[in-house]
């Protein structure tokens, strides 16, 4: 029987039962049905002595299609779990980073982290496209208005983004024809203090833009289109109404072997690639969200099981070439 521990967002702790839109809901669902140990807890719940990372962690038990958490906390020592899921929500901030640390002390060989806490904290995921040059749409990152504007005229439009939050937040389009460029570019950098990623336009956002779901190595052919409201260019509700069907293309089948080596390099094992005509515009690593629940809808199959089964078998793979070492 595994002890499995997820480290999940605050949110999501406070909500924890019927959360079906959230990844971790079906997850730590698949695991207790196999019958694991799951426990979880929040990043503030993290502490160590000395050298050793503990989490103050709740058990999670489950009842027919629903879980639960058990109320009694109780403290363990993180080198006692097999695997461990670090998944809270940005924005990266201080207390995110504090809570990798811990992590990094994690000295038991046999404890799987997922993904790697040196990882998160050095592979911001704006950023991390420029890992993959041939596959991304040019971008600058900068806090200086002057750079930024040069950029913009250069590409007549652009989307600015913060590099450390989530879900669309603070995402701005800008056109170089527009009224409020020097009010927009001041807002999105903290008047020049804070540093933005600024990619090109790319005209086909207005068809959405696709969630490829990259699991230890492979990416399902099973994804989903994000689409913007009415009142906005890009997705940010999660409903019925902006996630579509969707299919791969053969351009897009072909990024899971351009990205899987560097990947398992980085020790990124699960990971959400947004893209949009075949290229990518952002790299979901921290607590990238599989859309579970609509690919089971709209697809008629169990995608949590495929993910875990996925997961279960790259685990033991690893650890058979560990004992044969």
């Amino acid at each position: 029987m595994k002890n499995i521990l997820f480290v999940i967002d605050e949110l999501e702790y406070k909500y924890f039962e019927f959360n079906r839109l959230v990844t971790n809901f079906w997850l730590i669902r698949e695991y207790l049905l196999r019958e694991s140990n799951v426990f979880v807890l929040t990043k503030n719940m993290l502490f160590q002595k000395n050298d050793i990372p503990y989490g103050i962690c709740n058990k999670t038990y489950h009842k027919p299609d629903n879980i639960f958490l058990d109320k009694t906390t109780e403290i363990i020592n993180l080198n006692n779990f097999d695997m461990i899921f670090f998944r809270p929500d940005p924005p990266v901030d201080i207390d995110y980073i504090n809570a990798s640390y811990i992590l990094s002390y994690v000295s038991n060989p046999d404890t799987f982290i997922i993904n790697s806490p040196k990882s998160i904290r050095e592979k911001n995921e704006k950023l991390y496209v420029n890992e993959f040059q041939g596959l991304i749409p040019d971008n600058i990152v900068s806090a200086n208005e002057k750079i930024i504007k040069e950029f913009l005229f250069e590409k007549n439009e652009i989307i600015i983004k913060p590099t450390n939050r989530c879900f669309g937040a603070g995402v701005f389009y800008l056109n170089k024809s527009d009224k409020n460029i020097n009010s927009i570019i001041q807002a999105a950098t903290n008047n020049g203090k804070t540093s933005v990623m600024v990619q090109e336009y790319l005209p086909q956002i207005k068809e959405g833009d696709k969630r490829l779901i990259y699991i230890c190595g492979k990416i399902f052919d099973y994804c989903v289109k994000k689409v913007a409201t009415n009142n906005d260019f890009k997705f940010n509700e999660h409903n019925e109404n902006t996630l579509k069907f969707a299919q791969l293309t053969e351009d897009e089948k072909q990024i899971e072997a351009k990205v899987k080596d560097k990947f398992e390099h980085d020790g990124i094992y699960l990971a959400g690639l947004d893209v949009i005509d075949g290229k990518i515009i952002e790299i979901n690593i921290t607590s990238p969200c599989f859309f579970i629940n609509e690919i089971n809808n709209i697809f008629k199959i169990n995608f949590e099981k495929m993910i875990t089964d996925r997961i279960e078998s790259y685990i033991d793979s690893k650890l058979n070439n560990l004992i044969k070492i």
